[in-house]
Formats: C-alpha cells, structure tokens, sequence
C-alpha cells in the first residue's frame, strides 16, 4: 500500500472518529442544534491534517516533496469528510430525522429543499476546509528557498 495513503487513512480514520465523538457529545447535552459549535469541526481537521502531513514527513526523511505532504493532507481530509458525511446522512436520515427537519425549517424555510441539502452543505465543507487547511499545514513544513535548512 502507498506510504502516503495509509498515512492518511490512519489520520482520516481519527479525524472521523473525533468528528463524530464530538457530534455525539453535542447532542448528549443538546448542543448539537447550535450551528456555530460546528466551527470547532474545524479545530479537529486542522489538527488531524497536520499531524497527518508531520508523520509523514517524519516518515519520509529527505525524500519528503510539497507535492507529497500536499497529497497526504488532502487525501487525510478528503477520507474524513467521505466519513463523517456518510455517518451524518444516516443519522439524518435515519437515526434523528426531526433534527434535519428542525435545520430545514429554521435555516431553508424559503427553498423548501430536501435532507439532501444538509448532507451536500456537510461535504462541500469538508472539501473546503481541506483544501484551506492544508495549504496552511504545507507553509510550515515545506522547504524554504529564501532560509538555509537542513536536509
């Protein structure tokens, strides 16, 4: 298996699992209906992307490339966001289906759209996220051409 893939299954498997512990506690205080408490999603992808991008690197030694560690993060995050997007649509569509409609209502009440929003609305920012963290993990592990490091 590809290095860099199974590095960013590990890390994606983590992220996933943190996303959803976090979610589940949400709710067990019935916090889960306040969309601003979903900016702290942010906090676990970030943090699971750049550990993710460190080991390997850490892993790699001096054959590490910003085309690699971009790839691992990117890889890592889009793993995440797959996962927790298909456990949110099962809970949403299974599990909780008043709290989709609760969301539908008080944040779509003029489009009258589907769950199928809220599940899109989830992996579009996922998949953003992704691309923005990892690009701000990448300034700091990348090779400086401008400072003399080590190699």
């Amino acid at each position: 298996m590809n290095r860099s893939f199974s590095v960013a299954l590990k890390y994606g498997l983590f992220i996933t699992a943190s996303l959803i512990a976090f979610f589940l506690i949400l709710k067990l205080f019935n916090l889960h209906e306040n969309p601003w408490l979903r900016l702290f999603n942010g906090v676990f992808m970030a943090a699971g992307i750049y550990y993710a991008i460190k080991y390997f690197k850490l892993s790699s030694d001096s054959a590490f490339t910003y085309v690699d560690g971009f790839k691992t993060g990117l890889m890592t995050g889009f793993i995440a966001t797959i996962l927790f997007t298909a456990f949110m649509a099962i809970y949403l569509f299974h599990l909780d289906t008043n709290f989709s409609k609760m969301l539908l209502s008080e944040w779509f009440s003029n489009y009258e759209e589907g769950t199928g929003i809220l599940v899109f609305i989830i992996l579009i920012e996922g998949l953003a996220s992704t691309v923005v963290l990892t690009l701000t993990s990448m300034q700091i592990f990348k090779k400086s051409h401008n400072i003399p490091q080590k190699s």
